[in-house]
Formats: structure tokens, sequence, C-alpha cells
């Protein structure tokens, strides 16, 4: 890893750590030519491919599936914490799958049921982009169909 500051090739590991739930690994570096001092992080990179409903292809992203969440949770009472530990267990079951291509449909479908537990509202809010609500109709219909559970 090269040095941020002086670009030395040469730097040496201070301290590792495991942060969020096993899936990272932190490390302190120190270059040894200058001495200066940054963090790294080891993230697990899923070789995944993503195949939507139109047959279109796109690999895997954390941060895309994580967005989603987060938008259809604004302001409503569920933690960061929450998500990534919910994204976490998805990606588990991604690995545990064994398979190179997963339809967009599985995670979609699973994020809903996630969120119909957690919250009605974000629920809705996922929804709405997942099924691709075209009207007013289409909102209440959903939301009549939650309320009779």
């Amino acid at each position: 890893m090269k040095c941020p500051k002086c670009k030395e090739p040469e730097t040496r590991v201070i301290d590792s750590r495991i942060i969020e739930d096993g899936f990272t690994i932190r490390r302190r570096r120190e270059c040894l030519k200058c001495g200066y001092r940054f963090t790294t992080y080891e993230k697990l990179e899923l070789d995944i491919v993503i195949v939507k409903k139109d047959g279109r292809r796109e690999p895997y992203s954390r941060e895309k599936l994580l967005s989603g969440i987060r938008k259809a949770c604004h302001k409503r009472p569920i933690s960061e914490e929450t998500i990534k530990a919910f994204v976490n267990e998805l990606e588990l079951d991604l690995i545990q799958r064994g398979e190179r291509e997963i339809p967009a449909s599985f995670l979609g479908e699973r994020v809903m049921s996630v969120l119909k537990k957690w919250d009605k509202v974000a629920y809705i809010r996922f929804a709405s982009v997942y099924k691709d609500f075209q009207d007013v109709d289409e909102f209440l219909h959903s939301i009549k169909e939650l309320s009779n559970e």
C-alpha cells in the first residue's frame, strides 16, 4: 500500500481490527519513509451479477442496495446498524447460494419482506420504486393489501 502523503510503496501495518460483524478489516498503517499514519479498509467483494427484469446484467453493488434501503427508511425509526446488518446477512445468503447470477427479483423480494416487518411506510416507499407504481391507484391498492394483513 502506497503512502498517500509521499507515495512511498513501503508501509507497515501497526494494528488490524475486524469490524462490521467480521465483514471488514480496519488496518492502521505507517509509512516507513515519512512516518505518516493512515487507515485502510479491506472488505469482502462479491463477484455476483444481478439479472434485471428486462434481462440486462450488472455487477452486484452493495452501495446501490444500501442506498435504496436508506431512501425507503429515510426519517423512519430504523437505524443504520440495522440496515447494514440486514445487508450483511443478505450477502451471506448470496454467497451460500453459490450462484454467479442472481435475479433482481430475489433481492427486491427479500428487501420488501424485511421492510414490511420493520416499518410499513418504508415498505411502501421501497415497493413504489421496485414495483414501478404508475398512479395513485396502485399506491392505494398496495396500502389496502398491507392494511388487510
